[in-house]
């Protein structure tokens, strides 16, 4: 990848050579502020594949069962049955119009291959794109990736490296990765903490059936069957695990009440950054919600030629959370940059539906459903 990166370099210095550097590095930007716009779920599928539809997906005609029997027709053919059919028609034929056919995760590659860019501009997108599916399998690891970092430094160093002279420095060095900073995660501690909870499980055997059925809180807290697995149990975590999946599995009550977890926001009254719960369930969803999706919204394609003007309209998985307005904003005028067209995202705004609309000059809203309708 150290190759291919220093080649992308050379032939973005070629193309400011010949078309300018305030030109190329305006479009590159551009192109990075839409870069989180992949579908991660592609990172271990053939992305230049189409999917293949079921023959139950691609209805060529109402589909009756047969019968000479007049008088069972009605039986057979119910109004109903021939009336779902024909709406199954109805349905695939809007689809074909579609553009795409259905919703793409994926809107870099939908620009690359439908906007109409220029040779060097649509290289410019490729490269951006190429490099963001090259990061994002460690935008899916950083806490682990980070933690199992922290774990192993601080174990060779306190068990091999250091002197007794030199421990002191060590840990006002250590204690400075570790932490923790107003508004943000972590990674580092966070980590490293979750590790050595597994590693400490796993040698005093707490896990398993017996251990999450045991009540006693005092037996709980003597539990110790020497089974020495620890280790053994991190590098298997460390091979088979991603961040989402390392946080669900392994963060539990005991780890969130012995490391302090709450979850915090902004006071809509003073403007203070507060404590908003302590609650376990709470703690866990909010972290997992950040990690899904490297905790940006869930955009999708759904019309590259929406209203039959030639216009892109996204929809946004409204999932609770509304999008940043001076972001979205920002995001769509670099979109239409690489449209060429007006661009448009449907999503919610305080639980209401609206179409966000940018044409190359102003920003628009209206009051709209289709963030909830399906495509």
């Amino acid at each position: 990848m150290l190759d291919q990166m220093a080649n992308h370099a050379a032939r973005i210095r070629r193309y400011m050579d010949r078309f300018g550097v305030d030109r190329v590095e305006g479009f590159l930007d551009a192109c990075l502020s839409a870069e989180n716009l992949i579908d991660q779920r592609a990172l271990f599928e053939d992305r230049s594949r189409p999917e293949a539809r079921s023959e139950e997906e691609s209805p060529k005609s109402v589909r009756l069962i047969p019968t000479d029997k007049s008088y069972l027709r009605r039986y057979m053919n119910p109004d109903e049955f021939v009336e779902a059919e024909k709406k199954k028609l109805e349905e695939e034929a809007k689809r074909k119009k579609r553009f795409p056919e259905r919703p793409l995760r994926d809107v870099m590659s939908f620009i690359l291959h439908h906007a109409p860019l220029d040779a060097w501009e649509q290289d410019c997108v490729d490269i951006v794109r190429e490099e963001a599916y090259y990061f994002a399998p460690q935008a899916q690891t950083k806490i682990m990736n980070e933690g199992w970092a922290s774990y192993w430094h601080s174990t060779i160093m306190t068990t091999r490296a250091l002197k007794d002279s030199e421990l002191m420095d060590y840990a006002d060095t250590h204690s400075s990765t570790m932490g923790m900073q107003p508004g943000r995660i972590n990674p580092y501690k966070l980590g490293l903490e979750l590790f050595r909870n597994i590693e400490e499980r796993w040698d005093k055997g707490q896990y398993g059936k017996e251990w999450l059925e045991c009540d006693d809180l005092a037996a709980r807290k003597r539990w110790d069957k020497q089974t020495g697995l620890g280790r053994a149990k991190i590098f298997e975590v460390r091979k088979l695990y991603n961040d989402v999946t390392f946080i669900d599995e392994f963060l539990t009550e005991d780890f969130a009440k012995e490391q302090k977890l709450f979850t915090y926001g902004v006071n809509k009254g003073t403007g203070n950054w507060e404590i908003q719960s302590r609650e376990f369930r709470q703690i866990k969803d909010k972290l997992l919600t950040s990690l899904t999706n490297f905790g940006n919204p869930i955009i999708d394609v759904v019309d590259g030629n929406w209203e039959n003007r030639g216009e892109l309209l996204l929809r946004h998985r409204h999932q609770g959370v509304d999008l940043k307005g001076d972001w979205a904003r920002d995001t769509l005028e670099n979109l239409q940059r690489l449209w060429r067209r007006p661009v448009a995202i449907a999503t919610k705004v305080d639980k209401k539906g609206v179409v966000l609309r940018y044409d190359g000059s102003a920003h628009t809203e209206m009051a709209s459903n289709l963030v909830d309708e399906a495509f």
